[in-house]
């Protein structure tokens, strides 16, 4: 099992390392892979990015302890996903070449022409705060697998992981990032196939699976019980909140940048189909086996959910096979644990520090000094992978995506009322989550939608202004 694990390790590894043979030397080049890369590695290195450890750690754990009824996550998440995704993708990769930013937070804050260097830096200290939190899940994740599947002391995953992303990401920024995505999402898929396919066959079969879960007193139930709403309505509600959770991808900066780096604008719908197809296809797979895990490990009182995927495998699939879902965990979290850092750097280097740093080698050191800081975020974790990942992408979405769609809407906000509709966002998703209604309603729900109240508030202000302005200097002249 070691052994497997090991070799794929190493080939990631070297897929990363080796590019830095098209590597240009420039900061664009380290952030933005010069916009060259291919449709295809845009939407494997976005899909595997997005779904990370959350996906193998979160959502099984998830499933194992709420059964059928997890699955309106899955509608709502995707849903949300591709709405958002029909018109902001092709307009923020057009903005970034009109900007010729090589960050989100400089795209931002620089789009339609404006420059706005205060905003650009709220915007990198909001992202390098939750995308610190995030990445230090994702090493957690990668720990939890190998503690449970080698008996390793639980800080191993987190230093290894920690080394791998320092490596490649010296070596080839986001190029390497994304070579790696794109071998990781093979190996993700291909383990979590394996893991469906035995886990089905192990109960003898989809029907004996499902005569096992309707014994689980209700398991197979369509609805989530514990909603302020009982039934269909309890579930679209669930449904419709957690599509802002789908929605509140292109809020995320380490996603948004994939699509930032794609060589022409006009291959957006190629790298979106690549994008869906592996992620509806990798979705419901993780759903299936979260669900066989429920009835395969059977105590849920005295386990803890976000072991379930681990533990399978290391019961039911011989060694070199267990290897390989391991390799695949591991390469989920890692998949994003670079994006994250790589965000985090260009966020620190070039939106923080005062003074245009453009060689590499500076670049370099920032990526390692933020990997030492998610590392020791990491080690010092207490919660869940599924609550901080989610802590951290709500409060991101709600942070940057009002920002974003009335951007992409043709408006120019305000730098008052821009702000404001950050905070306002961030702090609605925050307090939502502190009250504990996130349990009924997905905090980035609300969140998105007062950033986006306000923005529309400071609109009309501004346009009563002018009218105003027009008005008296009509009457002066």
């Amino acid at each position: 099992m070691i052994l497997s694990f090991l070799l794929f390790l190493a080939a990631f590894v070297v897929i990363g390392v080796s590019s830095v043979r098209h590597s240009r030397g420039t900061k664009k080049d380290y952030y933005l892979a010069s916009s060259s890369v291919a449709p295809s590695l845009v939407g494997l290195s976005a899909v595997a990015t997005n779904n990370s450890g959350y996906m193998f750690i979160g959502v099984i754990g998830y499933t194992y302890a709420t059964g059928l009824a997890a699955i309106w996550l899955m509608i709502g998440w995707i849903a949300g996903d591709y709405i958002a995704s029909t018109f902001i993708h092709a307009r923020l990769r057009r903005a970034t070449a009109h900007t010729k930013e090589v960050s989100f937070a400089g795209v931002l804050s620089r789009w339609g022409g404006r420059e706005d260097v205060s905003l650009q830096r709220i915007c990198a200290i909001i992202s390098l705060v939750f995308l610190l939190a995030y990445a230090s899940a994702q090493l957690v994740a990668g720990s939890k697998a190998l503690h449970v599947l080698f008996g390793w002391p639980t800080y191993a995953g987190a230093v290894i992981g920690a080394i791998l992303v320092i490596v490649y990401c010296r070596a080839g920024g986001i190029r390497a990032s994304i070579w790696t995505d794109a071998a990781q999402s093979v190996v993700m898929i291909c383990a979590m196939t394996m893991m469906l396919v035995v886990g089905i066959h192990s109960f003898g079969g989809i029907g004996g699976a499902i005569t096992k879960m309707e014994a689980i007193d209700g398991y197979l139930n369509w609805f989530p019980q514990d909603l302020a709403l009982p039934g269909l309505a309890g579930g679209l509600l669930f449904a419709i909140s957690w599509a802002f959770a789908g929605f509140s991808v292109i809020g995320q900066p380490h996603v948004m940048v994939r699509f930032m780096t794609l060589d022409n604008p006009g291959q957006m719908r190629r790298a979106r189909a690549w994008y869906y197809l592996w992620f509806l296809a990798f979705y419901l797979m993780a759903t299936g086996v979260g669900m066989l895990s429920r009835i395969y490990i059977l105590d849920p009182g005295n386990f803890d959910a976000e072991l379930a995927l681990p533990t399978m495998a290391q019961q039911m699939l011989p060694p070199f096979a267990a290897g390989i879902v391991l390799a695949g965990i591991f390469a989920a979290t890692m998949s994003t644990a670079d994006s994250l850092i790589l965000s985090c750097s260009s966020a620190l280097t070039h939106d923080l520090l005062p003074g245009k740093i453009e060689k590499t080698k500076i670049l370099k050191l920032g990526t390692a000094l933020i990997t030492l800081a998610a590392l020791a975020w990491a080690l010092l974790n207490k919660q869940s992978v599924f609550n901080l990942v989610i802590m951290a992408w709500s409060g991101l979405a709600s942070a940057f995506a009002p920002l974003l769609i009335y951007l992409c809407l043709g408006a120019q906000p305000s730098r008052q009322g821009s702000v404001i509709a950050i905070f306002g966002g961030l702090g609605t998703a925050l307090l939502w989550r502190f009250l504990g209604w996130h349990a009924t309603i997905y905090e980035g729900m609300p969140g998105i939608l007062i950033g986006l109240l306000i923005l529309v508030i400071d609109g009309r202000l501004s346009a009563a202004a002018r009218n105003e302005s027009l008005t008296e200097k009509e009457t002066y002249t």
